[in-house]
């Protein structure tokens, strides 16, 4: 590691332990590991959608008569063992560019992966595909935070092997699919919150030995999370990965995908959306949207214009890049990025089991502080930033690629149209208009939402494997924006003309059947506007919900917990109004020359040209089903179906 690597052990030290393991240890195809029979699968729906046409390179091997995956317990705090191997493997590099292409499906050809982040939204569709590519690729070591192995067996079972997503490869297999999937996927219990990313020792010699490929998608992406719990995971994380990384033999390419979900906790919303009714939609909106987002692209920060696609190095700071082109940037002293001081003032400012709510706010508000300091909008984009320099400073001669994708929504065509889940950047926005409880939002009529299906990242991830892993190609830092804003921009007034389209022509039913009209959404380009309007309506709201309904809480207190709802409403907007009104937008030369070097066969199968997307189909006919189908489980369209009854000829 070379002097500018930053030193993270000296920065914090984290504590280790041990772990019992508690199940039984055997041996599977000559590697350590433990044997357990995964669940008995249900039988399996199949649904209406068409599966890709592409589908696989050949027939697969036969498979065993039994179903036995190997699983593994993880252990706290394994440290690395001194006098590692260096990260890059001796092995011949082979020649994948054939026939003027990359040769993407004969690179996945006994390749081993390890995937972090592996149950998450992004990295079970880039699973999928590499499955349905090259049935002959090798084992995938999909790292699950869980508390034992079988915890983390049910995990894979039911988050991965058993969705609908799914679908076209058990089309593809029959009867041979979970023996197929056994011989594959390999579930690792595990946490990037601990030292060697906290893999059982036996099996993190086995995985050092294998491993060809990481792919590292774990991340928090919550907003405004607690500036120690961010730091911990998209920070420090990425530096203990690239840490157990210099162990491996035969490692040819390590990709960052900087992007990630999580989950939200919405009890207060439901009992203000009880209260209040539209404003505390809008609370849900703007909760749900910053803390469910992909939106890796912006650890770019406040940087204008043309965003170009060039690494984070250690000590980059967006109020440095926008200091240096200020007229009166010699009046304001900018301040400097110091790695190890950030991190000791996110682990050092927690106090030791303080976990009440006032202590957890300041921690989110010091995140913020933080991130607004140095140019970034939040405390997610700040410390993914950061875990990219980490990243680029520890890399040596490691193969590093780093795929930056805007905001991810549903699959284009691949496996098949519309396959999402759980709600993504826009959806609630979606849900909430199609409800008739959300009918006007914060957003600049002409300002640009970077979206992007999750099939074309995907595409893109495994083109880029293909080019920077063969060994062929220099051991540098290559960036990918996976974005649309430059070339095919979809506009967030055109955005809201095709949900009014939309549900005029497919409304959702209320409680009774009856078809919920909707209005055409308003947006509103400032955030006096947008507070006036949601004071208004709760107002109005609670008239008639006093009205209504005597017996419910009083108006004094109906009034109060509005005012509240209103001015959180507001907080988040004014943290939001960064992304509604981003002046950037993202370059992706690197991309579409990635693309250009592809054969026309790969360009069909691999395809993530964004310019092809006609956005009023995709949203209207593609997205907005898919979010109807497999969010929302179909709830709601009693109406719509009457409606395209009585229009259909």
């Amino acid at each position: 590691m070379g002097s500018s690597c930053v030193n993270l052990s000296r920065a914090v030290v984290l504590p280790a332990g041990n772990k019992p393991v508690g199940a039984r240890r055997a041996r599977y195809g000559g590697t350590g590991g433990v044997l357990l029979p995964l669940l008995s699968s249900p039988s399996r729906r199949h649904g209406n959608g068409a599966c890709s046409s592409f589908s696989s390179t050949g027939g697969s091997r036969p498979p065993p008569t039994s179903f036995v995956p190997a699983v593994v317990h993880s252990r706290l705090g394994g440290g690395d063992r001194p006098g590692a191997a260096g990260a890059a493997g001796s092995t011949a590099s082979v020649d994948h560019h054939q026939a003027g292409g990359i040769g993407i499906a004969e690179f996945l050809g006994a390749k081993n992966f390890l995937i972090t982040g592996g149950t998450g939204f992004l990295a079970k569709v880039l699973i999928e595909k590499i499955l349905r590519t090259n049935p002959d690729v090798g084992k995938i070591y999909v790292l699950i935070k869980a508390k034992d192995s079988e915890a983390a067996l049910r995990r894979l079972q039911n988050e991965v092997v058993d969705t609908e997503l799914f679908r076209c490869l058990q089309e593809i297999h029959g009867k041979d699919y979970d023996s197929f999937i056994a011989r594959k996927l390999v579930p690792v219990v595990g946490d990037v919150r601990e030292a060697n990313v906290g893999i059982a020792p036996d099996l993190a010699d086995e995985i050092a030995d294998q491993v060809d490929i990481i792919v590292n998608s774990a991340a928090n992406t919550t907003f405004d999370e607690r500036y120690d719990v961010a730091m911990d995971i998209n920070t420090v994380g990425p530096f203990r990965i690239m840490s157990f990384a210099q162990r491996f033999r035969r490692l040819k390419l390590f990709l960052q995908v900087s992007t990630g979900r999580v989950r939200v906790k919405l009890k207060l919303v439901f009992v203000l959306h009880f209260l209040c009714g539209l404003q505390a939609s809008v609370l849900c909106l703007n909760m749900c949207l910053l803390s469910a987002a992909d939106r890796a692209a912006y650890v770019n920060g406040q940087r204008q214009g043309l965003v170009l696609e060039k690494p984070f190095r250690m000590g980059d700071t967006i109020a440095k890049e926008l200091g240096s082109s200020s007229s009166d940037s010699s009046e304001h002293k900018i301040p400097v990025l110091d790695m190890e001081a950030e991190i000791k003032l996110a682990f050092y400012s927690r106090r030791h089991l303080d976990d009440s709510p006032p202590f957890a706010q300041e921690m989110k508000d010091l995140g913020l502080e933080r991130a607004k300091l140095h140019g970034w909008q939040d405390t997610y984009v700040f410390t993914k930033a950061m875990g990219e320099m980490v990243i680029n400073s520890m890399r040596g001669e490691i193969p590093v690629v780093t795929i930056r994708p805007s905001v991810i929504e549903s699959t284009w065509r691949d496996p098949f149209p519309g396959w999402m889940e759980g709600n993504r950047m826009m959806d609630p926005v979606v849900l909430y208009y199609g409800k008739g409880q959300l009918s006007g939002f914060l957003a600049d009529p002409e300002g640009v939402l970077d979206v992007v299906p999750a099939d074309m990242v995907v595409n893109a991830t495994l083109a880029s494997m293909a080019k920077h892993g063969g060994g062929a190609g220099s051991p540098g830092m290559h960036v990918y924006h996976v974005s649309s804003s430059t070339v095919n921009p979809l506009v967030f007034g055109e955005l809201s003309r095709f949900l009014f389209q939309h549900f005029t022509r497919c409304p959702y039913s209320d409680a009774a059947g009856q078809p919920i009209l909707v209005p055409p959404m308003r947006l509103f380009d400032s955030m006096e506007q947008f507070a006036s309007y949601v004071e208004t309506d709760a107002l109005l709201r609670s008239a008639r919900a006093t009205a209504s309904a005597p017996e419910r809480p009083s108006s004094r207190a109906r009034d109060l917990m509005c005012a509240k709802s209103v001015e959180q409403t507001v907080h988040l907007g004014s943290i939001y109004q960064p992304y509604t009104f981003y002046g950037g937008r993202f370059d992706n030369g690197n991309t579409e020359a990635l693309f250009a070097a592809m054969s026309p066969a790969e360009k069909a199968r691999f395809h993530f040209d964004v310019r092809s997307v006609d956005w009023t189909d995709y949203i209207t006919n593609v997205h907005i089903p898919g979010l109807r189908k497999h969010v929302m489980k179909g709830r709601g369209v009693a109406a719509a179906n009457q409606m395209l009854a009585s229009t259909s000829v």
